[in-house]
């Protein structure tokens, strides 16, 4: 194995490692949430709920719940593993390594999708016991699932690079991250909404990534797919590239 390689293996196994140890804290608490959330707004509210595009209003938001424990999780586990080597200095030790910066992005970015696409499962799991799951596209699912798991792994890097106190990491959870993902059409359809309400709802990138995760279930979205695929690979290759950036200029990591 080459020196890149080893190095990639043992930072995502590191990742790996750190989230099934604190498993209680890393993948339970997301499951608990999402039961609830299935449970109340799929159960009780849901059945007073009409049907949205033929299909019931569990079956329409299974997807968007799915994905937003994803996106929470693929971030938080990132921003909260990159801030904490900054803390303990434990990354200044990977940054004066031969490791080459694409390596250590894509190592943080790995573990990242392992928790999130690990919750994910985990979700749509328990989901089976409120509705019956179909899918439309194999292919939709996978690829806005995986996609979308790089993106907000990318971000929490991102916020964890430039964050320098604890307080900083949960700023963009609390103020900009949830708000959007509430936002997104995980609940509703933006076509209920006055026109100027859907408008300002597709300034929302979540808004895409949710309606094609849903395309690849029940076949309908509130937006063009292939647009919304194509916001996605923009997002992915630019924060990647910037995190390597910001990496090799030190920003965030040098006194």
């Amino acid at each position: 194995m080459s020196l890149s390689s080893i190095s990639l293996y043992t930072i995502v196994r590191q990742e790996i490692n750190r989230i099934l140890r604190i498993w209680p804290q890393t993948l339970l608490p997301s499951v608990i949430t999402m039961t609830l959330y299935f449970l109340i707004f799929g159960t009780f509210i849901g059945s007073q709920v009409k049907d949205i595009n033929g299909f019931s209003y569990m079956q329409f938001i299974v997807p968007g719940l799915i994905m937003m424990a994803v996106i929470t999780n693929a971030f938080s586990n990132v921003v909260s593993s990159f801030f904490g080597s900054k803390f303990q200095r434990s990354i200044e030790e990977l940054l004066v390594s031969p490791t080459p910066d694409s390596v250590i992005v894509l190592g943080y970015m790995a573990g990242g999708m392992a928790r999130g696409l690990l919750v994910g499962a985990l979700v749509t799991i328990v989901s089976l016991l409120f509705a019956k799951l179909q899918i439309y596209s194999i292919f939709a699912v996978m690829i806005f699932l995986v996609m979308t798991a790089a993106v907000f792994s990318l971000l929490g890097m991102l916020n964890g690079i430039f964050a320098k106190k604890f307080d900083d990491v949960s700023i963009m959870t609390t103020f900009v991250l949830t708000p959007l993902t509430y936002l997104g059409g995980v609940f509703y359809s933006i076509s209920l909404l006055p026109s100027v309400f859907q408008v300002v709802s597709k300034l929302n990138p979540i808004l895409y990534m949710v309606n094609g995760f849903r395309y690849g279930f029940l076949g309908i979205s509130d937006v063009n797919v292939f647009m919304a695929f194509g916001m996605l690979a923009v997002f992915l290759v630019a924060l990647f590239l910037i995190n390597m950036r910001l990496l090799k200029k030190g920003v965030g990591l040098r006194s």
